[in-house]
């Protein structure tokens, strides 16, 4: 059997107000594991266009799509999935409230949470650079190396 195709996806890295935006994409939050908004690229659509609609469909919030600042790749050796995620640093445009019945349409995101570089070691977060990634003030391209998915 041929492996499964690596997965390309974008997320956003949106600080407001010194709080970094994450949710929880495992519908109804069956995991506690919470990322940055983003998701799966379709073919025909720049990344930063596909992160865009990802963040509105996700947050109903609007972006506007900045420089990458990260590469991360994760994957499960349980099923073959390998993910390979580009994060870009994005702005609000507009309002930054999530409205809170806000649901995504595919309802897989279960909670959003605006969390400061303080509260998010008590959270668990994927990637495990995120938080630095964020929170620094250096803007330069980071990578994540291959690491095991975890729930």
């Amino acid at each position: 059997m041929p492996p499964n195709p690596v997965r390309l996806a974008t997320r956003a890295v949106i600080v407001h107000k010194h709080r970094l935006l994450l949710v929880n994409a495992w519908p109804a939050g069956r995991s506690t594991l919470l990322c940055a908004p983003g998701g799966g690229v379709e073919s025909g659509a720049s990344l930063p266009d596909n992160l865009a609609r990802e963040v509105r469909e996700e947050t109903g919030l609007t972006v506007r799509v900045g420089a990458p600042c990260l590469i991360n790749e994760f994957y499960d050796p349980r099923s073959s999935f390998h993910q390979v995620e580009v994060f870009f640093r994005c702005a609000i445009v507009g309002a930054a409230t999530i409205p809170e019945d806000w649901q995504d349409p595919e309802k897989i995101v279960s909670d959003h949470i605006w969390a400061s570089e303080h509260e998010i070691s008590d959270l668990n977060v994927k990637p495990d650079s995120l938080a630095i990634i964020a929170f620094e003030n250096d803007h330069a391209l980071s990578y994540d190396a291959l690491e095991p998915i975890v729930l």
